[in-house]
């Protein structure tokens, strides 16, 4: 089954332009993943702070090797999460 996320991160202040770039490096990293079928990167409109991820692996096992991969670990567990304010993640499945 498609594993479906929808995650929202808020930086913390000061903080937001080198999540956006730590976000702009990790895009091209994740959509090259083979099990990835999207993964794109948002920042609302209203506030620069706030950014919103939608992601679409094939299955639990490209999702699980997303999780695993180094630039995941470096980019997002290293480097991003430190910066961030707030994260929600909420996975999500289709309805049909």
């Amino acid at each position: 089954m498609t594993v479906v996320l929808a995650v929202r991160w808020v930086a913390r202040d000061g903080e937001e332009e080198r999540v956006a770039e730590l976000l702009r490096q990790m895009t091209p990293a994740s959509r090259s993943e083979p099990g990835c079928l999207q993964y794109d990167v948002y920042r609302a409109k209203d506030d620069v702070r706030e950014f919103f991820l939608f992601e679409r692996y094939v299955d639990e096992a490209a999702f699980a090797a997303h999780g695993a991969s180094q630039h995941f670990r470096e980019l997002v567990l290293e480097e991003s999460l430190p910066l961030l304010a707030a994260r929600e993640r909420t996975m999500l499945i289709p309805l049909d």
